[in-house]
């Protein structure tokens, strides 16, 4: 497994400046640039020593494909499960010597040029009906990665949240811990930015009030980042009854809910147990190492390209969905 130092020696950078950014340390001064590259680094490393490096038919045709990002890059740094997916992407269109165009939000009316003559469109993260009707101007083959908006008409790789989450919460009870806490985030789409319900949210609501453990005071909710995960912790420990045990919906939050725990002196695992969601490189550096669930993200966008190929060089034209399965990663973080 590739470690700190590993990262530090190929980004030209000191191991201490790997692992603030890994830590999502907010008082570093580093450029935007450089901690897109330290992430890009433990991600590409974690992905060789995964997949190898195997090698991939080409393409029939080689043909144009547009990546279209939901996220800015900003946000793609701020939660880098987004990342990884899209480097998924990127890296089987090039074994597949694919030529892609890679638009993130924000950017589409000005790169209208670019999104010409496609093959197809890959969309990362979720859209409007009004943006998903935009993409069919583009190209009639569209995989959606991480969102499903209408199986019978478009491709797409999700993976089944509840399934995940149900596991984690059996995992965190079998423990013995009946006071669980959830941190998560909300997520809006479209210009009338409309909420998207969060299955984990919803699983984890209806788990808890199954097994009679429920209590409102144990939500908290606020975006998926690093900095989100660390106030909303920071407001769990001023409340008088603290849960014993927290699911965060996103490694990126929990990374900065254990840095708020620490400051405060409370002890992760022995005092509050954490798990996160996702597996980002970052969660197996960060002390304690994170128990988290992962998602095979790079495997998503790996999938995405193969769907498309489908579409263009076998001409299928009845739409799949792909499950993706999850696992629980159990390191040091729970007790």
């Amino acid at each position: 497994m590739a470690t700190i130092k590993d990262i530090a020696n190929i980004a030209g950078v000191s191991p201490a400046t790997v692992s603030r950014v890994l830590n999502y340390d907010i008082s570093l001064s580093v450029t935007d640039g450089t901690r897109k590259k330290i992430f890009e680094i433990a991600e590409e490393l974690d992905y060789k020593t995964r997949n190898e490096r195997r090698k991939s038919k080409t393409f029939n045709k080689r043909g144009k494909i547009g990546l279209i990002h939901w996220y800015s890059q900003t946000q793609e740094l701020e939660d880098p499960y987004y990342l990884s997916i899209r480097m998924g992407i990127e890296k089987e269109c090039f074994n597949k010597q694919l030529e892609i165009i890679t638009i993130f939000k924000g950017d589409i009316k000005q790169a209208n040029d670019q999104l010409n003559n496609l093959d197809g469109v890959i969309a990362i993260g979720k859209f409007s009906k009004t943006e998903v009707d935009e993409l069919s101007n583009y190209s009639k083959h569209i995989v959606f990665v991480d969102f499903s908006p209408n199986e019978r008409l478009y491709d797409s790789i999700v993976i089944n949240f509840r399934k995940a989450v149900l596991e984690l919460l059996e995992y965190l009870l079998n423990l013995g811990h009946r006071k669980i806490g959830y941190i998560g985030g909300r997520e809006y789409i479209g210009e009338n930015r409309e909420l998207i319900e969060d299955e984990r949210e919803t699983t984890y609501i209806e788990f808890v009030k199954n097994k009679e453990i429920y209590d409102k005071k144990y939500i908290y909710l606020g975006r998926f980042t690093a900095e989100d995960g660390y106030s909303l912790m920071k407001k769990a420990i001023k409340g008088a009854d603290l849960p014993t045990a927290f699911f965060i919906a996103s490694d990126s939050m929990a990374i900065g809910a254990i840095k708020a725990l620490h400051e405060a002196g409370i002890n992760v695992p022995k005092d509050v147990s954490i798990i996160g969601f996702d597996d980002i490189p970052t969660s197996k550096y960060i002390v304690p190492p994170l128990s988290t669930v992962k998602i095979h993200t790079e495997f998503m966008g790996i999938t995405a390209v193969g769907l498309m190929d489908e579409r263009i060089n076998q001409n299928r034209e009845i739409s799949k969905k792909v499950v993706i399965p999850t696992e629980l990663i159990i390191r040091k973080s729970c007790r």
